[in-house]
């Protein structure tokens, strides 16, 4: 019978990493088209529903202050039903990974959501550039005809507090729409794997 020395170091065990990477594309980029996809198609909702409830031969329209900060939560709502739909559709869609902790898929379905995400916003910001580009250059053609009044001062302030308050509302719903997407994509690899 041998003897065991308890005194001892234990030999450390080499850790086995994988060479492949941890991030699947393809899913990413099915989520990110299908965020797209929800996007494009509830952004073309909302500017149907406002003017449905709007009439030219109406008393009873909606102020524009209403109107506007109906517009912006509809933007809002559009952002998060899209981010989460397209982070769901990216940890849903990816492979099963064996022999990695759970914790190591929870963040990696989440990064997965999360990439979802920040490619489907650069789609729709290179598509919303792009058509602001369209719309200046129309703007400044129609401009050369017409001569430019200079705006008053009320009315550059007025400009400037819907420009601050945009940008705040932007960037908030834009955080709100991350972690919707990385909770999705969590979500979604976890449906994923009890199947």
């Amino acid at each position: 019978m041998a003897r065991i020395d308890e005194t001892a170091a234990p030999v450390a065990e080499k850790s086995v990493e994988s060479s492949a990477s941890a991030v699947e594309w393809a899913s990413i980029f099915g989520g990110a088209l299908a965020a797209f996809g929800v996007t494009i198609i509830l952004m073309t909702l909302g500017p149907g529903l406002g003017l449905a409830t709007t009439s030219p031969w109406s008393f009873t329209n909606p102020s524009p202050a209403t109107f506007g900060t109906v517009a912006a939560i509809w933007l809002v709502v559009t952002q998060w039903l899209s981010s989460a739909f397209g982070g769901y559709l990216a940890g849903r869609l990816r492979t099963k990974w064996v022999g990695i902790r759970t914790e190591e898929i929870f963040f990696r379905d989440t990064a997965h959501g999360l990439l979802a995400w920040a490619l489907a916003t650069l789609l729709i910001a290179v598509l919303v550039t792009l058509g602001s580009v369209a719309t200046a250059g129309v703007a400044a053609a129609a401009a050369t005809s017409a001569p430019a009044t200079p705006p008053t001062p009320e009315a550059a302030e007025q400009v400037r507090k819907i420009a601050v308050a945009f940008a705040f509302t932007t960037s908030l719903s834009l955080l709100v729409g991350a972690f919707v997407a990385s909770a999705a994509g969590a979500l979604g690899g976890f449906h994923r794997d009890e199947a």
